[in-house]
């Protein structure tokens, strides 16, 4: 008898001390949010992240948990979804692009945040104090589009040396880009005509708009609601037969004409660097915010052939990704 009830207690103590240990391992994994204005689980920049995670170690669903939150294209929804991580009790939110950022510092003035910062210097929009010191909670990756969006011009001039009417897509996000984009016209006597593009985002009717102003090629300039719809902008422009520049290689490979920037490999891969150091323990306030150095050319062959222009061989031999 004393025997039976000392098996039925040890039994119990096991299932007893199994759960425990399973609710303490489920309480020891950290979770991290991604709060996103378009892209969702799928798109380029999250599996980017989940690629820069396990290079540091972590398996998602076994020592890390990632909560993603994307607005589906519509700004105002940002704040309640960063709202929504905070109440999930992340313990990190990686924000891509200033809106995000801002709605995730207005949620939490707690819980780390790593920017992804793509549309301008975060220093003169004040999402942080300074790279050395960003002050607050937040911490993460510049990918300095503002210094890079006149590299593209010029770039596109030596592609059409007879480069003179610049057509320029941008939205409310990008018109920093566009300021930016003149002063470098100007230098090299090129005129833009820029057309704002919203929701809808009529493509179509924009590129018609660029050829009846002359436009001899079109600069898409970087924001993540162009990027998001890059298959049907590539088809517009394609329909339109405009040569389109644009600010990651993914343009490109959706059938964009060429790309130069930082890849999403070097920001969001990234991200996950400051992630893992804030997980052990470092406030994102004594992190350096990082400044990508590394642009990519990539260039599509078959759209070329496509709309009837011709590389030069020494931008072909220069480019770091040629599409055939």
């Amino acid at each position: 008898m004393n025997s039976r009830w000392f098996c039925s207690f040890c039994a119990v103590l096991t299932v007893f001390f199994a759960q425990f240990l399973y609710a303490g391992d489920d309480r020891t994994v950290p979770t991290v949010g991604v709060l996103t204005l378009s892209a969702g689980p799928n798109e380029t920049i999250i599996e980017s992240f989940r690629k820069g995670l396990r290079q540091f170690g972590y398996i998602e669903g076994q020592s890390v948990r990632v909560e993603i939150r994307h607005a589906q294209g519509r700004p105002e929804r940002l704040l309640d979804l960063a709202k929504e991580l905070v109440g999930a009790k992340v313990d990190a939110i990686v924000a891509g692009g200033g809106p995000q950022v801002r709605a995730a510092l207005e949620a939490t003035n707690v819980i780390p945040v790593v920017a992804v910062i793509h549309e301008g210097d975060p220093t003169a929009s004040g999402i942080i104090e300074s790279y050395r010191r960003p002050g607050g909670n937040v911490t993460g990756i510049y990918a300095r589009e503002l210094e890079v969006v006149g590299k593209r011009l010029e770039m596109l001039r030596e592609v059409m040396p007879d480069l003179k009417h610049l057509g320029v897509f941008y939205d409310r996000y990008s018109q920093f880009q566009l300021r930016e984009l003149e002063s470098s016209a100007r230098s090299l006597g090129v005129l833009l005509h820029p057309v704002e593009i919203n929701a809808p985002y009529d493509f179509d009717g924009a590129f018609k708009d660029s050829k009846r102003m002359r436009a001899d090629a079109v600069m898409v300039l970087l924001t993540y609601a162009f990027y998001a719809r890059r298959e049907q902008l590539a088809a517009a422009a394609l329909r339109a037969k405009l040569p389109t520049m644009h600010g990651k290689d993914d343009m490109v490979k959706a059938g964009g004409f060429i790309s130069y920037g930082s890849a999403f490999d070097d920001t969001w891969g990234r991200a996950a660097y400051f992630i893992d150091r804030i997980l052990k323990g470092a406030k994102p306030s004594e992190l350096p915010v990082e400044q990508v150095s590394n642009f990519r050319l990539a260039i599509n062959q078959k759209t070329a052939t496509a709309i009837g222009v011709k590389v030069p061989e020494t931008i072909l031999l220069r480019a770091d990704e040629v599409i055939h």
